[in-house]
């Protein structure tokens, strides 16, 4: 297939089009700017906010990764993020021609929910404007599918982490990322809200990618699904923070801050995608995510 990968030079993106070439399609990626893409990967300029400029295609599908992504950045911006994962998404449906989308949303959708391991049936109910803003251009892509112009599948993910062609996660602020950080020496110390015992799940960005592979491949016109991606295995802070200091064999000093709100459990029910796609995470082991995130760092340190 054709396929165009929108933030194709991003985390996530970059993964999505690793995983599409090594399967055998024509990938084009969207960037902005120059940038580094994986072998086989077509660079196209565009910006989803100056639609004009969009290729127009046709493609087979577009695995849309390109947004604003920061949780707490977004109650101090949230307009930004309004325009970016809403306007620009609904730019893309209009501006390219494809028959298929899968879309990467999150698991902020559902909020804080009580119910764990979250399955796809929990009510949405976002906390922060990042999630009001994923679900607002999720209900657009679904609302457009169902007119029978594309087939799509959205695909909520919880915390995604590790490495692929030597390449860091470049959010210092998520929890892996920060420990390794402190690991390395490049940060004192370790900020941790609470007791450490807040419990999240981590998924390998490359499996992640293998997932969005599927979807495209599954998904027809005209049809609407949504999974959540995920490990289902959850760790909590402290558990996290003793396996960087067990793959690295450094210390990671913590200093402990006032708890915030926030729900102590947030884990994934990822059976629907397992049982239709047949998809499994392979790499996801909270040691392997970390040695191989260890080991892109300290390449990238020389």
């Amino acid at each position: 297939m054709r396929v165009l990968v929108t933030g194709a030079a991003g985390y996530i993106g970059y993964a999505v089009g690793r995983r599409l070439a090594a399967a055998g399609h024509e990938v084009d990626g969207l960037v902005r700017r120059d940038a580094g893409l994986p072998p086989g990967v077509r660079a196209v300029r565009g910006d989803l906010l100056a639609p004009d400029g969009l290729p127009r295609g046709p493609y087979d599908g577009v695995c849309h990764l390109a947004a604003l992504t920061r949780v707490r950045e977004s109650f101090e911006r949230p307009l930004p993020y309004f325009t970016a994962n809403v306007q620009g998404t609904v730019n893309l449906l209009e501006a390219v021609a494809a028959d298929r989308v899968v879309f990467g949303s999150t698991a902020a959708v559902y909020g804080t929910p009580e119910r764990q391991p979250i399955p796809e049936t929990e009510a949405t109910a976002p906390a922060s404007p990042y999630g009001a803003s994923k679900l607002a251009a999720e209900q657009a892509v679904r609302y457009h599918a169902r007119t029978g112009a594309i087939g799509a599948v959205v695909l909520r993910t919880f915390n995604v982490a590790g490495s692929v062609d030597g390449r860091i996660d470049p959010d210092g602020t998520r929890l892996i990322p920060a420990a390794l950080a402190v690991a390395a020496g490049h940060a004192p110390r370790l900020d941790v809200n609470g007791d450490g015992r807040a419990v999240r799940e981590y998924l390998h960005v490359d499996d992640l990618a293998a997932a969005y592979v599927r979807a495209l491949e599954a998904v027809r016109p005209g049809e609407d699904r949504v999974y959540n991606v995920g490990s289902g295995a959850g760790a909590a802070v402290h558990e996290v923070v003793a396996a960087v200091e067990e793959v690295t064999g450094r210390p990671v000093p913590v200093r402990r801050r006032p708890a915030r709100p926030e729900a102590p459990v947030l884990v994934c029910d990822a059976a629907a995608i397992r049982g239709d796609l047949g998809w499994r995470p392979g790499r996801s082991a909270l040691p392997e995510i970390i040695a191989g995130s260890w080991d892109a760092l300290t390449l990238a340190d020389g």
